[in-house]
């Protein structure tokens, strides 16, 4: 009988702990990805000195390019930069826009990426996705996964807090994005695969039940394994389904209609709550507005300084960002004034479970 089977595309090498940065070159060659580091190592403006400092003794031979703005053309312009010369891979070290700005670049010339992740903002460091902004907006652009994901927890120790808050609540998300994946397969079909949800939701659930802190390092371990997890997941079913769900719905909606309102994973954490509070699942609900309240997220809209009629128009707005997703938003499909009553009920749960 034979063995029925599928290939997954997953990083190579996927290392977590302090003092990466420095043990780059050592650790590429250990995964054969470059022997004599030959690589394009591609930094921000923020902490680029420094990560070269530290980086550049273990790859004498690496060429070294900075980008900004995480723009399509700033990615075509490093892509124009990497054709001077034939690279074992790029290396794209720092924060979201650095990375997905060197995704896009290696992908277009079909060379291996590694990304070396000095924040946990988002779980952009190992998915096959890179969001860059164009004159019309921001754009999702599908990439190729990296060939290798490494996490300095030095870097993301020292970074902004509010950076690894907004990573948390792009993780826990995951949790509604699942169960809105499930609510379209029990109710139109939609196919779901079911590998790609228990690699979102184990993540997810990780970090939900740790005990730790922002500070505590087996905290930001889970917290950068979760984003992980989450970006092979959306390798593993070749869309971002087990990742975005009603609760990038409504960040989409609110960065549309009041931009610059928040962060990516502030804005999908408060989604997510609503979400689940709209599913009735009162035991969920209260689980993730404990940890989302733990670690400083937003958990009302007054959080993110929005008013409750702002918030309603941008959750009734939310299902327009996505038409081809169906999601809790969808299915109830909410009046104006039946969001209002939600909210409100919402917010009296709220109480009940932070007190």
């Amino acid at each position: 009988m034979p063995l029925l089977a599928r290939t997954v595309n997953t990083p190579l090498l996927i290392e977590v702990r302090r003092g990466a940065v420095a043990d780059l070159g050592p650790l590429l060659v250990d995964k054969r990805i470059s022997a004599g580091g030959d690589v394009a190592v591609v930094v921000g403006p923020g902490q680029g000195e420094k990560i070269v400092e530290l980086c550049m003794p273990s790859l004498g031979s690496a060429d070294v390019f900075t980008v900004a703005g995480g723009t399509i053309d700033a990615a075509n312009q490093l892509g124009d930069r990497l054709r001077t010369r034939s690279y074992d891979a790029v290396v794209g070290v720092g924060g979201g826009k650095t990375i997905d700005t060197a995704k896009y670049a290696a992908t277009r010339y079909g060379i291996p990426m590694v990304t070396v992740a000095t924040s946990l903002a988002n779980d952009g460091i190992a998915s096959p996705t890179a969001s860059l902004d164009h004159e019309g907006g921001k754009g999702s652009y599908g990439v190729h996964i990296p060939i290798a994901v490494i996490v300095d927890l030095d870097f993301v120790e020292n970074g902004p807090d509010r950076q690894t808050q907004a990573g948390i609540g792009d993780a826990v998300s995951n949790l509604n994005s699942c169960a809105d994946w499930e609510l379209a397969h029990e109710v139109r079909g939609e196919p779901i695969d079911g590998l790609a949800v228990t690699l979102a939701r184990t993540g997810a659930e990780a970090l939900i039940n740790h005990p730790g802190k922002i500070t505590d390092d087996g905290f930001l371990t889970t917290l950068a394994e979760a984003l992980i997890l989450g970006g092979i997941a959306s390798s593993v079913c070749g869309s971002t389904r087990p990742v975005s769900g009603g609760d990038h719905e409504i960040s989409h909606a609110i960065d549309h209609l009041f931009p610059g309102t928040a962060s990516h994973g502030e804005q999908v954490g408060l989604g997510a709550l609503f979400c689940t509070f709209l599913r009735g699942e009162t035991e969920r609900f209260g689980q993730l507005a404990r940890c989302l309240h733990r670690h400083g997220l937003a958990t009302t809209p007054a959080d993110l300084r929005l008013t409750d009629d702002q918030f309603v128009e941008a959750v009734r707005h939310a299902p327009s960002t996505r038409p081809d997703r169906y999601t809790i938003l969808e299915h109830l499909d909410l009046s104006a004034d039946d969001l209002r009553t939600r909210l409100g009920d919402y917010v009296d749960a709220l109480r009940d479970h932070l007190g």
